[in-house]
């Protein structure tokens, strides 16, 4: 009966041992992993600072006005003007931007531009039915359509009277 027990107690060990083998293995693995990843992490670092580097090279007053000076007549540069600045305010809207009129009101307003459109087609028609030809009736139905279609267009903000030169606005969080 010793010999059975001795059997199972080995089992158990070599079972024991092979799990602590592969714990460790897993545990190079990420070690492994993670040497790679920071080796990754000081190559991009690296890249970062190489680009910032040459970024501020590139960008030099000096290097600029020689590019200006050489390539002036080509690219014919001229200064921004202080009256070219607008505030973001003041600029137009986006399409994705623009309101999408009430459905109501659109009916509404086609409604009652139809009816317009329908009394002065009425009147226009009976002026010219002694002097114009029939051909106007379409003309005048096209026009009546073109009208009921029309949206307004939306227009910038207007700009504010006595606005602070120093006060700029980025479209950031307010304080």
């Amino acid at each position: 009966m010793l010999k059975t027990l001795d059997l199972v107690l080995i089992g158990v060990m070599t079972a024991t041992a092979a799990v602590t083998y592969t714990i460790k293995h897993r545990a190079e693995l990420k070690l492994e992993e993670v040497h790679r990843l920071e080796a990754e992490i000081k190559l991009e670092k690296d890249t970062i600072d190489l680009l910032k580097a040459d970024w501020a090279l590139q960008s030099q007053p000096n290097r600029l006005e020689r590019l200006v000076r050489a390539y002036n007549d080509e690219l014919k540069l001229q200064p921004t003007e202080s009256t070219a600045l607008v505030h973001a305010k003041e600029l137009p809207m986006l399409k994705s931007e623009v309101p999408v009129p009430d459905v109501t009101e659109a009916k509404a307003s086609a409604k009652g531009a139809t009816e317009a459109s329908a009394k002065s087609a009425t009147v226009a028609s009976a002026k010219s039915a002694t002097v114009a030809s029939a051909k106007s009736a379409p003309d005048t139905a096209k026009g009546a359509q073109a009208t009921a279609k029309a949206q307004p267009i939306p227009m910038p903000a207007p700009r504010g009277e006595a606005e602070d030169a120093d006060q700029i606005e980025t479209g950031s969080v307010e304080e």
